[in-house]
């Protein structure tokens, strides 16, 4: 764990904030870019600083906490990494005054303090936290709600200028379209929903893109696929593809919608389930239970 201040908190568009945070030991956080998943560790109500017990089995004796005693963990995306200023920007999706992160963004001040588990650039073994793993060849298919945003954004600065496909991102606001670098050949598309429900923009646009993308690769016969109760399991399949496949997909954000997707591309339009991502970020009405 990093333990950390903020440095700065910058309000991006009505559903995006950016916050910066520094310490002394930032100048260590691995910049791997790509979707790198990181813990946020908030301070307790009224107290300063944070906390995590120690060893291999911390987070076994964070749950068994008495929930007074217990920093509350959210996960996020590491937007940027800056070694040379111990900087890292994470942005953060404001939702209103719910829940402890919620609530934090809102009030959050430089000064702040906090903690991030994420990736040491000092240990050279595997970092984990990466779920994008396209094969070397084919098209991209990057789709997502606003919480799938940041990491999105992060894919895109990483990819090969002869990368080609499709992004699709749904926003709540037509105001929370953001700059965004892409390859010349990726097609960046922003969906606002404008106060329609989850989805509402999102599942006809993966549709109408897996469409074309197959028009132009062919299609395999659909596969049967077993169904996930997203509020009794997490939906989380983040296959490595092992040769090349004709479309890989990226699929992140509100678990329903997901599953949805998942269940189009993969069991009606006949997708290679070994080349699909697809991941359940959060659930609508259900608590992150970190």
């Amino acid at each position: 764990m990093f333990d950390v201040q903020v440095r700065a908190a910058r309000r991006l568009s009505p559903s995006f904030l950016r916050v910066t945070f520094t310490g002394p030991d930032l100048d260590r956080f691995a910049d791997n870019g790509y979707d790198q998943r990181i813990k946020l560790v908030l301070p307790l109500p009224g107290r300063t600083g944070v906390h995590l017990p120690g060893g291999d089995d911390w987070y076994t004796h964070w749950r068994a906490l008495p929930e007074q005693e217990r920093c509350p963990i959210r996960t996020y995306t590491v937007r940027a990494v800056r070694p040379h200023l111990a900087e890292v920007d994470v942005d953060l999706v404001l939702h209103g005054d719910h829940g402890p992160a919620g609530r934090w963004a809102l009030r959050v001040r430089p000064g702040d303090e906090a903690g991030l588990l994420g990736p040491d650039a000092g240990y050279d073994g595997e970092h984990g936290g990466i779920e994008f793993r396209p094969p070397p060849a084919g098209r991209l298919l990057l789709a997502g709600d606003e919480t799938a945003v940041p990491a999105i954004s992060a894919i895109l600065e990483r990819l090969p200028l002869d990368a080609r496909g499709e992004v699709l991102l749904e926003v709540p606001d037509p105001a929370d379209v953001l700059p965004v670098s892409a390859p010349p050949g990726v097609t960046v598309s922003w969906l606002a929903r404008a106060g329609g429900g989850h989805g509402s923009r999102l599942l006809p646009a993966v549709a109408a893109a897996a469409q074309r993308l197959l028009a132009r690769t062919g299609t395999a016969p659909a596969e049967v696929i077993v169904d996930v109760d997203v509020d009794v399991t997490p939906l989380w399949e983040v296959p490595t593809p092992t040769a090349p496949v004709p479309v890989y997909a990226w699929l992140a954000g509100e678990a329903g919608v997901i599953r949805a997707l998942r269940r189009h591309l993969v069991a009606e339009r006949g997708v290679d389930r070994r080349a699909v991502a697809f991941m359940g970020y959060w659930r609508l009405g259900r608590v992150d239970p970190a």
